[in-house]
């Protein structure tokens, strides 16, 4: 096993964590999220980048030939409880099928803060060190001095799940072949390990809420007298808690392909606590879309509210990052945190119990006294930018210097 401080190689930021070492066939440990700072030309400041997600830890070990790989878990470096871990990944996971020749991890895994306490100690280190150790751009590997044996007994079964995707063809003979994107992922956890005696992980807020609005404006999309000169596609993605694999898979075989979509404007986990005066829509601003959106918030007197947890790093955890990736202009739409009605630290306090209490739980269900007028909002927000978006002359892009212009200048937009 060896300590790969936070298993990141970013040389934009002359940073790199393996310094030279050969981690082929070897277990590396490692932090998930990324180096602090206030610079936000630093691994985005505050802001979390994609260097930071649980997932590119495992897609660069997966380049780097190791074996396998154990995140060391902790509530401020992971943005939610080891609870979180717990439910999310210690039952049954969904994985897509490799293709013929693709390289994989034998085992992905998380240690919690106190088991790696204990694994570090092997080693004459512990949590607190290392972490510090990890901040440093001279920050070489560490070889831990231990070897790791396990048996795994495992059952696998083939899964299907599907994507579900609708159309609304557009009125311009020419611009039809084009499209707009809404997203929102149907899955959830399922039946899982019980919390107080239940065992059923609804996914009311996470993700009932975003496939209700994506719903309604396929609804209202379709009513509309005069379409919009390109199409709609509304896509119900699966798989989103595994890692965005519906998304990924549709990114990678689109309906339409990536070079005529437009924009994916996606809709994850809302809170139906009412009206808000404010809207967030992060990432947004990297796009060139963006003054459609400060344009349809003036006109819904709505404040565009920068993202409320920048250190979550969301814009890589849900299901527009897939289109991202694959070049097309995307970002979520949200509650901003300002309830109408509400005291002024109402949103906050929202975000602050769900996280702790409900995210990933059976206690993330429906309840009656649910208001749902904000997300009427987000309908009508969302349908807005879309239809201006759908008759605009020329497709989207991304701003100069955004890292994911070169996917789209590759798809052909120019």
């Amino acid at each position: 096993m060896i300590f790969v401080g936070h298993g990141i190689v970013a040389p934009e930021f002359h940073w790199d964590d393996f310094k030279g070492v050969d981690v082929r066939g070897k277990i590396l440990v490692l932090f998930t999220n990324e180096p602090t700072s206030d610079d936000p030309k630093f691994f985005g400041g505050k802001a979390l980048t994609y260097y930071g997600r649980w997932t590119y830890k495992y897609e660069e070990a997966t380049r780097r030939g190791a074996q396998g790989v154990f995140i060391i878990h902790t509530t401020p470096t992971a943005g939610y409880s080891y609870d979180v871990v717990r439910s999310s990944w210690g039952r049954e996971d969904g994985q897509m099928k490799l293709e013929p020749g693709q390289n994989a991890l034998g085992f992905q895994g998380w240690f919690s803060q106190d088991a790696g306490n204990k694994l570090l100690a092997l080693a004459g280190h512990n949590v607190e060190e290392m972490l510090k150790l990890a901040e440093s751009r001279d920050f070489h590997p560490i070889p831990l001095g231990i070897h790791i044996r396990g048996d795994f007994p495992t059952t696998l079964r083939d899964i299907k799940a599907s994507n579900v995707v609708g159309i609304v063809e557009g009125s311009d003979p020419v611009l039809k072949k084009q499209a707009v994107v809404y997203t929102a992922h149907w899955d959830h956890l399922g039946v899982g390990t019980p919390v107080n005696g239940d065992a059923i992980y609804n996914g009311a807020v996470d993700n009932g809420t975003g496939c209700g609005i994506l719903l309604e404006t396929a609804q209202d999309w379709a009513a509309l007298p005069h379409k919009p000169k390109r199409s709609a596609i509304f896509l119900s993605v699966t798989g989103e808690e595994e890692g965005l694999l519906g998304s990924a898979y549709y990114a990678a075989h689109p309906f339409i392909p990536d070079g005529r979509t437009a924009l994916d404007l996606n809709f994850d986990a809302l809170f139906p606590a009412g009206r808000v005066r404010d809207v967030s829509a992060a990432g947004g601003e990297r796009t060139t879309v963006w003054p459609v959106v400060e344009e349809v918030a003036r006109r819904m007197n709505l404040t565009i509210k920068p993202d409320a947890h920048p250190e979550q790093g969301s814009y890589y955890r849900s299901d527009h990052f897939s289109f991202a990736q694959a070049g097309v202009p995307a970002f979520s739409i949200d509650e901003g945190t300002d309830f109408v009605g509400k005291p002024a630290d109402f949103g906050e306090k929202l975000f602050e119990e769900y996280n702790d209490n409900h995210y990933h739980q059976p206690s993330d269900e429906f309840h009656n006294d649910w208001d749902f007028s904000g997300l009427a909002q987000m309908v009508r927000f969302g349908m807005d930018v879309g239809i201006t978006v759908a008759n605009q002359s020329q497709l989207p892009s991304w701003r100069a210097g955004d890292e994911f212009l070169a996917a789209r200048e590759k798809s052909g937009v120019k």
